[in-house]
């Protein structure tokens, strides 16, 4: 379509605009499609919680980190400083072609870097190893906060430009006590997690074309929560 057609017939707003979690764009979205479809649309939770031995040990790391120098705990990045600050992020929201809805993120951040030379990078805490088959993963999650730093809705944290995304990864490997008191110890490094703004769009695309569906799509072969809703409906519960 020309401008001058554009100005005249401008396309119509979308019917619905969905907000979306960076955490759900990992496990939940790569293990049922009609999990994360029902868990946006109906609010419909899975049963479950995160473990809190993992929120405490997210919370140590934060204090820990705070206001420090890359120099001293990243010496793999840039000159600057980590803010471990409670920063929630919301994006304004994402106009797809060909979609009847929008999608807004909004997450909260673990940490940034403020370099030195005034970019950024968005940083997220992890206990455990993280395997090559994740990075895909935790690079949507990262990336949505990028997004959501550089295209801010009104009243929100907004910084750019984004350089650099990555997790800082503790790996537990000992554990020591003595009377009263214990501690685990371990392996502390750092995960670069590529930037690609149109990877990200290509991305929101795919959950945009699931999300304008009418109804559920089938479950995610192999999906115990499905299997387990069926069974119960076929049970009368």
């Amino acid at each position: 379509m020309s401008s001058e057609l554009s100005a005249l017939f401008p396309e119509p707003p979308p019917a619905r605009t969905w907000t979306l979690s960076p955490s759900e764009f990992g496990f939940l979205w790569e293990e049922c499609r009609r999990c994360y479809y029902l868990k946006v649309t109906q609010k419909y939770n899975r049963p479950g919680a995160f473990p809190k031995i993992f929120q405490a040990i997210d919370a140590q790391m934060r204090l820990r980190f705070d206001g420090k120098r890359t120099e001293e705990v990243l010496p793999e990045l840039p000159p600057g400083k980590l803010d471990c600050g409670d920063q929630r992020v919301q994006s304004i929201p994402i106009r797809l072609p060909n979609r009847n809805c929008s999608l807004q993120i909004r997450g909260k951040l673990d940490a940034i870097v403020r370099f030195d030379d005034g970019s950024i990078a968005v940083v997220d805490f992890k206990t455990a190893a993280v395997s090559g088959r994740n990075v895909e993963t935790y690079t949507r999650q990262l990336s949505a906060y990028a997004y959501s730093l550089e295209n801010p809705a009104p009243g929100f944290l907004g910084l750019r430009p984004v350089r650099r995304l990555g997790l800082l990864i503790f790996e537990p490997q000992a554990f020591s006590s003595e009377s009263s008191a214990a501690s685990f110890s371990g392996s502390l490094h750092w995960q670069e997690i590529p930037v690609s703004h149109d990877a990200f769009l290509k991305f929101m695309r795919e959950v945009a074309a699931v999300l304008d569906l009418t109804a559920p799509p089938p479950p995610t072969e192999g999906c115990a929560w499905c299997a387990y809703r069926a069974d119960a409906r076929k049970k009368g519960h």
